[in-house]
């Protein structure tokens, strides 16, 4: 794993082009401590950091020329069936330096131009200097596993893997971008293209970019199909399921560094470790995060886990560090990002650095297979949706949760919701439900300028618009379409990038095989959801693999005692920045509304423990990258 920077120098000439590449490259040195070294020419700098994985000699270091002289790449991520090309390639009469991906990918550009991105079974972000044509190419892999920022503005064209390294560029507008603040607080992150800078932008997963002198042209290679439903039994679904992800797990287990795995003892964490254990012949080593708390403490169940495959298993208790480190680790972010699960998942990636290089997780199950509980409430309230009259939703139910929404009794402002989600089209609900800013509260805080520079936007446009592009009818399909094109990447893959890779940890996800991905859109939604249980094929294919415990206990998810924090472990630096004078939330909020729902909560009048943390960071960030 790595980090890649670069700019392009077509109308604005960097005077010390090798002095600002060699800042881009430490601001993210924690991607790459290995090494790392740069290129530039009249018209291009390209940086890298290198994390060395596979391929540990020279010949692996980056930036990269090819054999014939053209092209020179900086590439972040891994390649899982590099080895297949290389052996295609060299029947074709290409002769290999080393052994890594790099030098493969690169021939395979070099023979396909970006038709190559199909080939590819992994997770990347790549950067290919075209010394003839003076073109520059990135991409992104499909499912969004790494990050490409970049930014456009005046003539000056500037990428990374971070938007720190972005920054490094004294000449960058840090313009803060009023929709994406809005973004931010309903959905826990930046939702791309977009980023919090007015000027940075993400390139989407599944994307391509080529920048020449003329201008820049985009392209989108892959999209996941829900159009296409497997027609076989639950038997063949099930054998079919079982040997892809079991292919996609030994895929990821090719290092020439120590590897391990992360444990909650969930189904899809102890799937990948059932899998790595049956295909290694030593002790796979695992890691899991716990808590005083017992009720987000999951670390018995992966202990059974361990146990149950003979791991070499390790284990870390957080809450007594999150106080001294809570600003230290949520300035990572270069932009504000508020899924607290980030906490332990910053821990467990520096437990898992300490013994291995590279660990393989379980992300993506959830969204593949319908595991969140979300999914089932969503399904239950769309049935419910459909068998109201709509002119009794529209307004009866509509009216009614406009009183409930505000009332002080837990049950009744649920109740305002429930009517609220009931009142509207099926994408708005499934926006309305899982929203974490709630409405009433964005409206009584948010400032009459900042609303005023909204100029009306509608923050679940978002949402919407991917609901609607989804090629199914299927209502279940259409909201998975929509949070692998959106929560996934904008908050569960940038999570454990950007907590892995602070520790220089690489971490792989099975379950994100962009085959397996297709696969699981193919099941038909019924085999998804059943009986109110959620992921049901996923786990009645595991049955005899993993225990009946570790499949159908009660699904906890990788949460924190957020309420608790706030009135205890970390009240005080969230009291420093929440109630600072002329913070960075004035701008865009009333202080003494933030005090209130600061009070309310201290009291145990309210629960605003998700509202809050949301302000918390988006401060922390403020602080440190505008202020």
């Amino acid at each position: 794993m790595c980090g890649i920077a670069g700019f392009i120098q077509y109308k604005q000439f960097v005077p010390d082009a090798a002095g600002l590449l060699k800042k881009m490259g430490q601001a993210i040195f924690h991607r790459g401590p290995d090494a790392g070294d740069y290129y530039h020419d009249d018209q291009v700098g390209l940086c890298h950091r290198r994390l060395s994985i596979i391929d540990l000699s020279e010949a692996g270091a980056q930036p990269m020329k090819s054999a014939s002289g053209r092209y020179v790449i900086v590439y972040n991520g891994e390649i899982y069936n590099f080895q297949d090309y290389r052996q295609e390639l060299e029947a074709d009469g290409v002769r290999f330096r080393g052994s890594s991906d790099t030098e493969v990918l690169l021939a395979l550009y070099e023979k396909y131009g970006r038709e190559c991105l199909s080939k590819l079974n992994g997770m990347f972000a790549l950067a290919i200097w075209d010394l003839q044509q003076k073109s520059l190419f990135l991409a992104r892999d499909r499912l969004g596993k790494k990050p490409l920022y970049y930014y456009q503005k005046d003539g000056q064209f500037i990428f990374a893997s971070e938007i720190k390294s972005i920054l490094c560029v004294p000449e960058v507008d840090r313009s803060v971008r009023p929709d994406a603040v809005m973004d931010f607080f309903h959905y826990q992150y930046v939702p791309d293209p977009k980023s919090i800078f007015s000027s940075v932008h993400k390139l989407p997963p599944g994307h391509w970019m080529n920048v020449t002198q003329d201008g820049i042209e985009t392209g989108c290679y892959w999209d996941v199909s829900f159009g296409r439903q497997h027609t076989g039994s639950r038997e063949q679904i099930h054998e079919e399921l079982i040997e892809l992800i079991d292919d996609s797990v030994r895929m990821r287990m090719i290092s020439d560094v120590p590897l391990g795995a992360f444990l909650s003892g969930g189904v899809d964490s102890s799937a990948v470790v059932g899998m790595m254990a049956k295909n290694s012949s030593d002790p796979v080593t695992t890691c899991a995060i716990g808590f005083n708390d017992k009720k987000y403490d999951e670390v018995a169940f992966a202990e059974k886990v361990a146990h149950q495959f003979g791991t070499n298993h390790h284990e870390l208790t957080v809450q007594e560090k999150v106080e001294a480190h809570l600003v230290e680790i949520a300035r990572i972010f270069d932009e504000p990002f508020s899924d607290p699960s980030f906490v332990p998942t910053y821990f467990v990636s520096k437990l898992a650095r300490s013994m291995v290089t590279v660990a393989l997780a379980g992300d993506g199950g959830d969204e593949n297979f319908a595991g969140y509980s979300k999914y089932i409430n969503d399904q239950f309230e769309n049935k419910l949706r459909g068998s109201i009259p709509s002119v009794v939703r529209q307004s009866l139910l509509s009216g009614l949760s406009k009183n409930l929404v505000n009332s002080k009794v837990h049950l009744a402002r649920r109740a305002g919701s429930l009517m609220h989600s009931l009142s509207v089209e099926p994408s708005r609900a499934f926006f309305l439900s899982n929203s974490f800013f709630r409405t009433h509260l964005w409206n009584s805080l948010a400032t009459e300028s900042f609303k005023g520079e909204l100029n009306g936007y509608d923050v679940s446009q978002v949402t919407r618009d991917y609901y609607q592009n989804a090629d199914t009818d299927d209502h279940l399909s259409k909201i998975l379409y929509t949070d692998i094109k959106s929560y996934l990447p904008g908050d569960i893959l940038v999570k454990v990038d950007r907590m892995s890779m602070a520790n220089s940890l690489e971490t792989r996800a099975p379950l994100l095989d962009y085959r397996v991905v297709e696969f699981a859109a193919s099941i038909p939604s019924t085999m998804k959801i059943e009986n109110k249980q959620g992921k049901s094929v996923l786990k009645t294919a595991l049955e005899g693999f993993l225990t009946d415990e570790t499949l159908y206990r009660k699904k906890m998810g990788f949460s924190v005692p957020l309420a608790s924090w706030l009135r205890s472990e970390i009240r005080g630096v969230a009291e420093k920045y929440l109630l600072e004078p002329n913070n960075g939330l004035s701008n865009y909020f009333e202080p003494r509304g933030i005090t209130d729902i600061w009070n309310k909560h201290q009291s145990g009048e309210v629960d605003y423990s998700q509202e809050l943390w949301s302000l918390l960071t988006f401060e922390i960030w403020w602080q440190h990258y505008v202020r």
